[in-house]
């Protein structure tokens, strides 16, 4: 399988191809993600890995380029802080929030995908994950209730439950 690391820092991975802006020791490709179009053909990877770079970049271009160099019924695996993370905050290279329903714009069919020129065929496992420490052990709870119970989590960001239990990542994986 033919899979991308993208923006991976010093999450080097064996088999893979691991880009990132900085030469650090490991990277195949140096490449800022904001410069598009990015270095590779059409249909290039089977499955894309995305973790905590779309909140520092212009995720709609990227996410357009992701979707030209994925094979058909090819994957990406999406991480981002929720917007209730304080995570959000600490880093000042974010610029972007992400909600539950946000990568739904991207996904034929749902929501209001007429608003881009590339569409997703579907989503899996939309998942959010909280942060757990020793002073938020109810988080451990809320974090296994939720994948058992679909309109909570919709009813979760249009409460003050999340402000009450603010969810640390969401992870979502698009299917080409």
């Amino acid at each position: 399988m033919n899979r991308l690391n993208l923006g991976c820092g010093r999450d080097i991975r064996a088999g893979w191809t691991n880009l990132d802006c900085v030469a650090l020791p490991g990277i195949d490709v140096v490449h800022d993600l904001n410069e598009i179009p990015l270095p590779f053909e059409d249909a290039s990877f089977e499955f894309v890995e995305c973790q905590n770079v779309l909140e520092h970049v212009d995720y709609i271009r990227l996410l357009r380029e992701i979707h030209r160099i994925l094979v058909p019924g090819g994957k990406v695996a999406i991480q981002v802080p929720h917007f209730t993370s304080r995570n959000n905050y600490d880093d000042p290279t974010h610029i972007h929030r992400f909600s539950l329903t946000t990568f739904e714009f991207f996904v034929s069919g749902l929501r209001r995908d007429y608003y881009f020129d590339f569409h997703f065929s579907s989503f899996e496992g939309r998942s959010l994950q909280f942060e757990k420490q020793m002073f938020l052990l109810y988080n451990h709870l809320v974090e296994w209730l939720f994948p058992l119970f679909p309109a909570p989590r919709f009813l979760y960001e249009g409460t003050f439950l999340c402000r009450l239990l603010p969810a640390e990542s969401l992870s979502i994986t698009l299917v080409k």
